[in-house]
């Protein structure tokens, strides 16, 4: 791309950044806390917006049975497509994927977590980071190849919106249901990251449910029951014994290091004065790229199996709650990364590398589905700094102005 067309884009991206900040606070203003995860408001809200810059939005609900299967009350996934030329010069498709959903904004904000408040350069805002950000970077990525192509510039392809809900729970019904339902299938999918360096691979996670089944009885006379309690220790205890051994499997991606294993909530017990009848915990175990879920999950069934076999009386139940592929590098994601960095480098005046991380994201659903896939957006250099998850999220808006001119450029590159 020439000199000239990369400072039209940037300009006409300057000069609509206002509306692109107006927009994300829009989208701010209405939560999406997952759970409870009624998320088809944010959606109908979005669809507005879109549709009153001239869109054509399509509103593809879930059906309610499905999402509440998934843990959610409520998903809509918008679909926008902008097609620049069809017939013989059609192009690639390139999706570019972001979720509205978020976790609640627990406790310690400085700043109101609905409110999309400006502060020194900074948005804060619950999702305002991961990844609210995105529908503005996305959107008006677009409006300015629009606006190129408005003046003849030739772009051969389509550029599609995909805005969705599912990501806080697996992405099953976000953009797995999307490409299951065949209502999309792009050749190339952008997701939503940060702005100083491109993803092109991430862990996988498992998620399991374990029920530890005992007998209450009276805490006068405990041996007349079946501690759960007790039983549900000792398999927790062999969970914790195992973790230094998984900090010797390491990855050969960059950015990935070893697996990880975290309990991250219990349950059980009906009083102080009765012996624990049910107690469930709940697993969350993180896997590297070249790791076998398959396998990974035998292995944490049969440790479990083991941990609560010198308990007599005791059953176990072990339940898995999600499953979540790594997302590894397909052929032809080669250009995506490319262009990105070129024009990441341009823009930002610095390397942008591309590296792995070690967190999980429904971008992986789109590599399942045979397209090429990197995540790159708005946003901080690491996770911690955005407050992402925590209190005070926040997004610099002069990193979702430039992270819009990358994408916009990219995308320009892709389809000339």
């Amino acid at each position: 791309m020439n000199t000239t067309m990369f400072d039209r884009i940037n300009a006409e991206i300057d000069a609509r950044h206002d509306d692109a900040v107006d927009f994300l606070r829009e989208l701010v203003r209405v939560p999406t806390d997952t759970p409870p995860g009624n998320n088809a408001p944010h959606a109908e809200r979005t669809a507005q917006l879109l549709e009153g810059m001239g869109y054509t939005v399509e509103r593809h609900a879930v059906p309610q049975a499905l999402a509440q299967e998934h843990g959610l009350q409520s998903v809509t996934n918008l679909i926008v497509r902008h097609r620049f030329a069809d017939g013989e010069k059609a192009g690639p498709t390139i999706a570019l994927n972001a979720h509205g959903d978020v976790v609640p904004p627990g406790e310690g904000w400085t700043q109101p977590p609905y409110e999309g408040v400006v502060v020194d350069g900074q948005m804060y805002g619950r999702g305002v980071a991961v990844s609210k950000s995105d529908f503005a970077t996305y959107l008006f990525a677009l409006e300015a190849l629009k606006a190129l192509h408005a003046t003849g510039v030739a772009l051969n392809g389509t550029v599609e919106l995909h805005f969705t809900y599912d990501e806080e729970m697996g992405g099953a019904v976000g953009p797995g249901w999307l490409l299951a339902e065949q209502l999309t299938k792009p050749d190339f999918a952008i997701c939503a990251s940060f702005s100083y360096a491109i993803v092109t691979a991430h862990n996988g996670a498992l998620h399991l449910e374990v029920t530890v089944h005992g007998k209450s009885a009276h805490a006068a006379q405990p041996e007349t029951g079946v501690d759960a309690l007790r039983a549900a220790v000792g398999m927790l205890n062999a969970l914790y014994a195992h973790q230094p051994e998984l900090k010797s499997i390491m990855s050969k991606v960059a950015g990935i290091s070893h697996p990880t294993l975290n309990i991250g909530r219990i349950e059980g017990g009906t009083n102080t004065n009765v012996v624990p009848g049910r107690v469930v915990f709940k697993l969350d175990r993180r896997m590297i790229p070249e790791e076998n879920p398959v396998e990974v999950e035998a292995a944490l069934r049969d440790l479990l199996e083991k941990a609560a076999a010198p308990f007599p009386g005791i059953r176990v139940e072990i339940r898995r709650l999600l499953l979540a592929h790594a997302l590894k590098p397909l052929p032809g994601h080669g250009k995506l990364v490319a262009a990105l960095q070129k024009y990441g480098e341009r823009v930002f005046g610095e390397a942008i590398p591309a590296t792995g991380t070690p967190l999980y994201a429904d971008a992986r659903l789109y590599a399942e589905a045979g397209i090429p896939t990197v995540m790159y957006g708005a946003g901080p250099r690491t996770l911690l700094e955005s407050g992402a998850k925590r209190a005070d999220e926040h997004v610099a808006l002069e990193d979702l102005r430039r992270a819009t001119q990358v994408i916009a450029n990219s995308l320009a590159d892709l389809l000339t």
